[in-house]
C-alpha cells in the first residue's frame, strides 16, 4: 500500500468525520495535513490517467473533474449561504480566472524557461484556448456590469439563460476542438519546435492501474474539495481577526481547490512540457466558466439567492490587462523569463488588491 493509495482514502474518511462540523485545536492541523496530501496524491494519480490517455485528455480529465466538484461546492454553499452567497459565484469563477490564467500559467513559464531560457508550445491550440477563456468570461462576468434590464451588476433571467446556453456550447466546441478535430494543436512541443510523438514517453501504466489511479484521483479531488470547504470558517476567522476584506476567504478555497492542478502544470513544465501546462492551466479556466455558470443558471431556479454577476472596476482593468498581456504570449508560440515575470506580476496584483481594494 503506497502513500498514494492511502492518503486519499485517510482524506475522505476523515472528511466524513468532521463533516458539517467545524474543527479546532490539534485537529485543524490534521485535517490540513491530509488535506495537503491529498492534493499530492491528486497530482500523481492525474499524471497516471494522463500518462495512459494521452495528451490532451489527461489534462481535460483532471480539469474538468475539478470543475464538477467545484460547481457541486459553490451550489451546497448557496443553498446555505442566504444573502451572503450572491456573489459567490462571480468571486470564484473570476478568482478561478486569475488563478488559471495568470498564477498557473506564470509558474509553469518560470519552471519552463529556466533551465531551457526558451519555452516552445503550440500557439494555434493555446491561442484557440485564450480565446475561448476570453469570450466566456466577457459573455457571463463583464456584460452584467452593463447590461440595463436589471439593476445592479445582474443578469435579467432570460439573459442568464442565453450566458448559460452560449457558455455551455463554447465549453463543448472546445472540447470537440482539442479532442478530435485539431487534437493536434494541443499537444506537448519538443525543445526548438516540433510535436512530440507517443513514442517520446515512457510505457503507459496498465488498464487496471489506470482504473485505479481514475478512482483514486476522483476520491481525493472530493477529498480536496471538502476538507477546504471544512476548514473554510476557520480560515473565515482568522480573515476577520486580521481585518481583511471577505473576498480573501473565496481566494483562499480557489487557491486550495486548485492545488492539484496548479502542481501538475508545474511538474510537466519542469519536464519541458510547456504545452502540458498551458492545457491544464488554460483548460481549467474555460471549464470554471463554461461548467459553473450553466450549473449555477440552474441552481437559481431553485435556490431564492440574488446572483450577481456583474466584475467590479479593478476586477475589469486586472482582467483586461491579464487577456492583454496573455495573448501577447501566446502569439509567437514560444516565451521567456520575462513573460513569466509579467503573468507572476499581474497575479501579486490580483491577490494584493484583494487584501487591500
Amino acid at each position: 500500500m503506497r502513500w498514494t493509495t492511502v492518503t486519499p482514502v485517510l482524506a475522505a474518511c476523515s472528511l466524513a468525520f468532521v463533516w458539517g462540523r467545524t474543527p479546532e485545536g490539534v485537529l485543524v492541523f490534521v485535517l490540513a495535513a491530509l488535506l495537503a496530501g491529498a492534493v499530492l496524491a491528486a497530482v500523481h494519480h492525474a499524471e497516471t490517467v494522463a500518462h495512459r490517455i494521452g495528451e490532451p485528455f489527461g489534462a481535460l480529465t483532471l480539469a474538468v473533474a475539478v470543475t464538477v466538484i467545484e460547481v457541486s461546492l459553490i451550489i451546497s454553499v448557496m443553498v446555505s449561504g442566504g444573502e451572503k452567497a450572491a456573489t459567490l459565484a462571480r468571486d470564484t469563477a473570476f478568482a478561478a480566472v486569475m488563478i488559471c490564467t495568470a498564477g498557473m500559467v506564470g509558474l509553469s513559464l518560470l519552471f519552463g524557461t529556466i533551465r531551457g531560457r526558451t519555452a516552445f508550445f503550440n500557439a494555434e491550440g493555446t491561442g484557440g484556448m485564450l480565446a475561448t477563456v476570453a469570450s466566456l468570461v466577457t459573455l457571463t462576468l463583464v456584460l452584467p456590469s452593463f447590461t440595463t434590464t436589471q439593476p445592479g451588476p445582474r443578469f435579467a433571467p432570460s439573459q442568464l439563460a442565453f450566458a448559460a446556453v452560449a457558455s455551455l456550447v463554447l465549453y463543448v466546441l472546445f472540447v470537440l476542438t482539442q479532442t478530435v478535430r485539431h487534437r493536434d494543436y494541443f499537444l506537448p512541443v519538443a525543445l526548438g519546435g516540433g510535436t512530440l510523438s507517443e513514442a517520446d514517453h515512457a510505457d503507459p501504466p496498465t488498464a487496471r492501474q489506470t482504473l485505479t489511479s481514475l478512482v483514486l484521483l476522483l476520491v481525493a479531488l472530493v477529498a480536496v474539495v471538502g476538507l477546504a470547504k471544512t476548514e473554510s470558517p476557520v480560515i473565515e476567522t482568522a480573515v476577520r481577526k486580521a481585518g481583511l476584506p471577505h473576498g480573501v476567504v473565496g481566494v483562499v478555497i480557489a487557491l486550495l481547490v486548485l492545488l492539484p492542478e496548479t502542481l501538475a502544470a508545474v511538474r510537466a513544465a519542469r519536464r519541458q512540457l510547456l504545452q502540458t501546462s498551458l492545457n491544464l492551466a488554460l483548460g481549467s479556466a474555460t471549464a470554471s466558466i463554461g461548467l459553473t455558470i450553466p450549473a449555477i443558471a440552474i441552481a437559481s431556479v431553485w435556490v431564492d439567492v440574488p446572483l450577481i454577476l456583474g466584475l467590479g472596476p479593478t476586477q475589469l482593468v486586472l482582467l483586461v490587462l491579464t487577456m492583454g498581456v496573455s495573448a501577447l504570449t501566446v502569439i509567437p508560440g514560444h516565451a521567456t523569463l520575462l513573460q513569466a515575470g509579467l503573468h507572476l506580476a499581474i497575479f501579486a496584483a490580483f491577490l494584493f488588491l484583494t487584501v487591500s481594494p
